[in-house]
């Protein structure tokens, strides 16, 4: 049975396939879930402290020029993307070892805290913070496969709503703690990145002593660590109807080698092939988030001693309607939901352009900002899990992964470009006409998916 669900599994039909019954609870959230929902909490309270000053830090404190932090940025936002197949291609080719390779990439991030005290020019940083990337690109991808194995196919945009919302609750309270550190210590930088780096080692305790490992498995009685699922009716065990088409992702498939050539060769399922030209297509059209408040920043005169809480309004909302609408994208579609959200992204975009300077201007951006989060960062991740096997689930989900990353990295360099050239208001025109010729086109582009009623 499910893991809510106390009452007695319904009878089988004639056919032998199982029908719920009309009052049975949905599925609770697996365990392994909620034990990487903090992990990811922990994670980001750790991240988000340093993000939050490192600006400031890199600028004020040890003089950078605005190039040599155009540069860094640059690293610390697109560096990620580049060892994401690398993350994907170890957990499946270790026998499905995903908890100990996202652990490796979270023990890296974290020992990367400390080493930014010693760090004092230009080229060390860089090497820091590349390594602090490297680490995230390879914990990404095993993590997200760990959250698709441990949920069943109906429960999977409900699953990554709630890791999402745990994982924005941390991005929520590391500006605040690193503000209260700057305010209470003497070498203030010196105490945020301890403080961090201590953070950072609670969140990799969490991953080693409450998240499970083992071999692959997440087939009938078996779960996605070679324990008993308890995401996974027993009654699976059950024939299936000749009658119900098998999943792509289905345990029953064969299982292919997991090798990065297979992982390529992924492509050529029709259903991946397309979630990932969408989503490829869609993160050229996506302004980074620091463009995204420097343009309401400019449209407001929002003050610099300010400007580091526009962030927690993006958050804020993530937080909020992570879980609502990624258990809406199980019930009418994760498609819709996602194509959904960057419509909410594209009406952002237009307050940006209008004329309006009233005072819900920053709230309704920001709301939409972090609504677009909800509806695209999980929902993607289990669209995406519907049309990969078990034996490369974590080198699927990290193809679709880096096409986006990358995507969205072209962007930004775009963006800036434009902005350059033409001003703010004519680039953001732009990335609006891009974002709604590309949303359009992923409309008659629907993959098939997992659908409850």
């Amino acid at each position: 049975m499910y893991v809510a669900d106390s009452r007695a599994t319904a009878p089988a039909s004639a056919e032998g396939a199982v029908r719920p019954t009309a009052g049975r609870r949905r599925a609770a959230v697996a365990p392994t879930v909620l034990a990487l929902g903090t992990v990811s909490l922990v994670t980001d309270v750790s991240s988000e402290m340093v993000t939050a000053v490192l600006p400031l830090y890199l600028v004020t404190g040890l003089g950078l020029s605005p190039l040599g932090f155009g540069l860094l940025d640059g690293v610390y936002n697109g560096f990620s993307a580049l060892v994401r197949l690398v993350g994907g291609h170890l957990a499946d080719r270790g026998g499905g070892r995903h908890k100990w390779v996202a652990g490796f990439g979270y023990a890296v991030s974290a020992l990367c805290k400390p080493l930014l005290l010693l760090a004092h020019s230009l080229t060390p940083i860089v090497l820091v913070l590349a390594a602090d990337r490297t680490g995230k690109g390879l914990r990404t991808a095993p993590r997200d496969a760990l959250i698709s194995l441990a949920s069943t196919p109906e429960s999977r945009g409900r699953a990554f709503g709630v890791h999402r919302a745990m994982d924005t609750a941390g991005a929520l309270l590391g500006p605040p703690a690193a503000f209260l550190i700057l305010r209470a210590t003497v070498d203030g930088y010196d105490a945020v990145f301890t403080v961090s780096f201590c953070v950072a080692v609670l969140g990799v305790l969490v991953l080693v002593l409450f998240v499970p490992g083992g071999g692959r498995g997440g087939g009938p009685g078996g779960g996605p660590h070679g324990r008993p699922d308890l995401t996974t009716p027993t009654t699976s065990t059950t024939p299936a109807s000749p009658t119900t088409p098998a999943s792509p992702a289905s345990p029953a498939s064969p299982a292919e080698r997991p090798t990065l050539r297979a992982a390529v060769r992924l492509l050529r399922r029709r259903d991946l092939r397309r979630v990932t030209v969408c989503a490829l297509l869609l993160g050229l059209a996506t302004v980074s988030d620091s463009f995204v408040y420097l343009l309401l920043q400019r449209r407001l005169g929002v003050p610099d001693r300010w400007f580091a809480l526009l962030p927690l309004g993006t958050a804020g909302a993530f937080l909020l309607l992570a879980l609502p609408l990624g258990r809406l994208a199980d019930r009418v579609g994760r498609w819709t939901v996602f194509l959904a959200g960057h419509g909410g992204l594209l009406l952002a975009y237009g307050l940006l352009l209008t004329s309006w300077h009233g005072a819900a201007l920053p709230y309704a951006v920001l709301v939409l900002h972090g609504g677009f989060y909800a509806a695209t960062d999980g929902v993607l991740m289990a669209v995406a899990s519907d049309g990969v096997p078990e034996s490369l689930r974590s080198s699927g989900l990290a193809v679709v992964q880096t096409g986006q990353a990358l995507a969205r990295f072209a962007c930004s360099l775009l963006f800036g470009a434009a902005w350059t050239v033409w001003g703010d208001r004519a680039a953001l025109s732009g990335a609006a006409v891009a974002l709604a010729l590309c949303a359009a086109f992923s409309l008659t582009l629907r993959p098939k998916e997992t659908v409850t009623a």
